[in-house]
């Protein structure tokens, strides 16, 4: 059994003078990842491994998650940025299966389409919310449409 843990990243400025990619967390943003890798570990729901965007609003969030929840640093794959629903599929298949529970973090839209890809179920990403998603599935290449449970879900915005 896999198990993926979809992480948005938490709420970023939109100031001028920052390239999209290169967007730094607000304070209340920062607030709100410690908050939710707080709720997480008090659920036990703790990933392996983090992988993450390589920008800085996603790279942040990572980072305040690892730091929470001890884990190693977040590895990370430039497809996330800006990824659509076949994107993240394609990163998901190539997990590392020797890991089982893998957190990812990303950007909507594509974060949202692929909750809904695997799940069926619909939710509204807001920033810094963790979508628990659970697979019957031995490894991640095998992953496809509506494979997944939500089994957990939680945001900032409660």
């Amino acid at each position: 059994m896999k198990k993926l843990l979809l992480i948005r990243h938490a709420k970023a400025t939109h100031e001028s003078g920052y390239a999209d990619f290169d967007r730094p967390l607000k304070q209340v943003g920062k607030e709100d990842a410690v908050l939710m890798a707080s709720i997480l570990k008090g659920q036990s729901i703790i990933p392996q491994i983090i992988v993450t965007s390589p920008a800085l609003r996603t790279q942040t969030t990572a980072d305040i998650f690892t730091a929470q929840l001890q884990l190693p640093n977040a590895g990370t794959d430039k497809r996330i940025y800006e990824a659509n629903e076949y994107t993240w599929v394609k990163v998901i298949n190539g997990l590392p299966n020797e890991y089982d529970f893998i957190g990812i973090v990303g950007h909507n839209p594509g974060i949202s389409q692929v909750l809904y890809y695997l799940t069926g179920q619909y939710r509204d990403l807001p920033t810094c919310a963790v979508a628990l998603i659970t697979f019957d599935n031995d490894t991640w290449e095998s992953i496809s449409g509506e494979d997944g449970h939500l089994t957990f879900f939680d945001s900032p915005k409660g």
